[in-house]
């Protein structure tokens, strides 16, 4: 539990630290070139995703071995569950922190100093600009590189627990294959990152981006066919290796499918943002319900494919052996986190290319130089949108993964204490207790987003209250005669983040505890069971429909239906103001409550089972 706490909020250091220094060097770059810029920018975000995909191998392994790995791998997976629990327990902190204080200081800056004073963004006389360039990082940066840091772990862990099943079969490299597949896609990553360019100024850096990604998957393709050729072809050779090799494809095809839907969903070019676009000109009200309507239709395209993965890959691990459908999952999601090193990178280049925009902004640099930065900002929201949706379908498979984990430990435990059959842990809907296990399952999710959202708007609601006393006290700052007080809006959301912070982690880590002490192991499955499918469902609302919202805003700022200052972009900035907290404040928590759960009730799987 410690060293999975200490390796997540490490991860979260790294992922601010690289961040801070990268944005000034890009900002540097983004004066000489736009390739300049987006390379400097984009191997910050690298820095970020190798460090946190190997400090995540380099955990598991280290604590696989240091349990008895190598003399009794059977138990040494089911000992380290720990791990993926401190991970998930710093990573929801920080990100549910980290989005409170970056989106209390943006809804702040943004109705001020937009809609109020009709200053532009990342103006230095906005007195929460400072704030709201922080936040960018401790959001964006910490939250995300804690997020896919116990992501991966947990993951990581789980395939292992299902490998236990196959011990017969594959012996210790069905233990071990999760690792090795893992570290195939890291080197992946680390090729496609070294591919990203733009040919020339006017390229869009989008592009650059998503050809490095096709190069990473391609290799990480090729790649995971050897490993699964050298670990699952059996201990005597008798299985068919390719059935896996396919599971691992299917992961693999569905991180890329899940990265264009979010793109049809977040980007302008797309007709949902441009329905949201256009139901601004007549006002705040009707932005707002296209854009909560393209959120709950932004939730149909995944699930079907999030279906028919976990379907497929199950039949295909069938296929290859008896009892290998769950490993099959497994392999599939495996496949799915070969690229994450890579989709780090990208998320993390968001911020940094924000901030570079800050930046140039405040510094007063050419307006050539400005666009440069709104072309590589532009890019970095829509890279954040698509990791987040990245980082769904991952917590969607990890929980169904880790779900499956579960049920194997919940089994192993009844055989070791009640002699019952291993292959006999049904999960019963029409008993009460599991019915209503199930229930507070699914009402965990809601009562969850709305502490996280109220968070925000009470933080938010502070430092709006303070940039109107400053801009009213100081007429100076207007004129550009006096310095806003910068520290006073960053005191305000760092108190009001810490503070907001604690009741949803509480019922996060203490209703799960709760349901499976007092309503058993089945009940404590059907929790976890239907809060995961509500908690990916709801996320994918929230991150949708916030980015379409954010998105739609910057297409009226492109000049389009008025452009800057008018009617409908006002509207546009009431829209993106409600989506800020969905998208980067309850919707990203929820990935890692989805896996918290799951966690927690891995590690207290021996409790639920005492006198069951």
């Amino acid at each position: 539990f410690i060293s999975g706490a200490a390796l997540s909020a490490l991860s979260g250091f790294i992922g601010m630290y690289t961040a801070v220094i990268a944005n000034l060097r890009a900002a540097a770059g983004a004066q000489r070139s736009l390739n300049q810029a987006l390379r400097t920018s984009f191997r910050g975000g690298a820095v970020t995703g190798l460090a946190v995909t190997a400090l995540s191998l380099l955990g598991v392994a280290t604590l696989f071995y240091a349990f008895g790995g190598a003399t009794d791998p059977e138990r040494a997976p089911l000992l380290i569950v720990g791990f993926g629990f401190g991970a998930s327990f710093v990573a929801l902190f920080a990100q549910l922190g980290g989005g409170i204080y970056t989106k209390a200081a943006d809804v702040g800056a943004d109705l001020v100093g937009k809609v109020e004073a009709g200053i532009p963004e990342d103006d230095p006389r906005n007195p929460a600009v400072v704030a709201d360039l922080v936040g960018d990082n401790v959001g964006d940066c910490a939250g995300r590189g804690a997020d896919l840091f116990e992501s991966t772990a947990a993951e990581n862990i789980g395939a292992m627990i299902l490998g236990i099943i196959l011990l017969p079969a594959f012996g210790v490299q069905g233990i071990l294959f999760p690792l090795v597949a893992r570290a195939s896609g890291l080197i992946a990553s680390i090729i496609g990152i070294f591919t990203v360019r733009v040919k020339s100024d006017d390229e869009n850096p989008m592009s650059a981006l998503s050809r490095g990604y096709l190069v990473t998957s391609a290799i990480a393709a090729v790649a995971l066919y050897f490993v699964t050729r050298a670990m699952l072809s059996g201990v005597d050779g008798q299985v068919n290796f390719l059935f896996f090799y396919f599971a691992a494809l299917v992961g693999l095809v569905m991180s890329i499918i899940f990265v264009w839907i979010t793109q049809y969903y977040t980007e302008y070019r797309f007709r949902p943002v441009r329905e949201i676009a256009n139901a601004s000109v007549t006002g705040p009200a009707t932005n707002i319900i296209a854009g909560v309507s393209v959120g709950f239709e932004a939730v149909a395209v995944p699930v079907v494919v999030i279906a028919v993965a976990i379907l497929t890959a199950f039949r295909l691990g069938e296929a290859a052996l008896p009892n290998g459908g769950l490993y099959g999952t497994a392999v599939a999601t495996m496949g799915m986190l070969a690229t994450v090193a890579y989709i780090l990178a990208m998320d993390t280049y968001g911020p940094i290319t924000d901030n570079a925009g800050g930046i140039i902004e405040m510094s007063g640099a050419p307006d050539e130089v400005r666009r440069r930065t709104d072309r590589l900002d532009a890019s970095g929201n829509t890279t954040k949108a698509l990791t987040k949706g990245y980082a769904v379908g991952s917590a969607a498979l990890a929980a169904f993964l880790l779900f499956s984990a579960f049920t194997d430990e919940v089994q192993i435990l009844m055989h070791e204490r009640f002699g019952r059959p291993i292959g006999t842990f049904p999960v019963d809907i029409g008993k009460p207790e599991v019915f209503i296990g199930a229930f507070i399952g699914a009402m965990l999710v809601f009562l969850f987003s709305s502490t996280a959202i109220r968070a925000v708007g009470q933080a938010a609601q502070v430092v709006i209250q303070e940039v109107r006393r400053q801009f009213k006290e100081m007429p100076g700052i207007m004129e550009g005669t006096q310095k806003p007080l910068y520290g006073r809006c960053v005191d305000i959301v760092t108190r009001g983040a810490l503070k907001a912070m604690v009741v949803p982690g509480l019922i996060a880590v203490l209703t799960p505890v709760i349901v499976g002490v007092t309503l058993k192991a089945e009940a404590a499955a059907a929790f976890l069971m239907v809060g995961t499918i509500a908690g990916v469902i709801m996320a994918l609302f929230l991150n949708t429909g916030g980015g379409a919202w954010d998105n739609a805003k910057k297409y009226i700022e492109t000049g389009e239906l008025g452009g800057k200052r008018s009617d409908p972009h006002k509207a546009a900035v009431v829209g993106d103001t409600v989506g800020d907290p969905f998208k980067d404040t309850a919707g990203p928590s929820l990935h890692v409550l989805v896996k918290l759960l799951s966690t927690i009730t891995l590690v207290l799987a021996g409790l639920f089972v005492a006198g069951a």
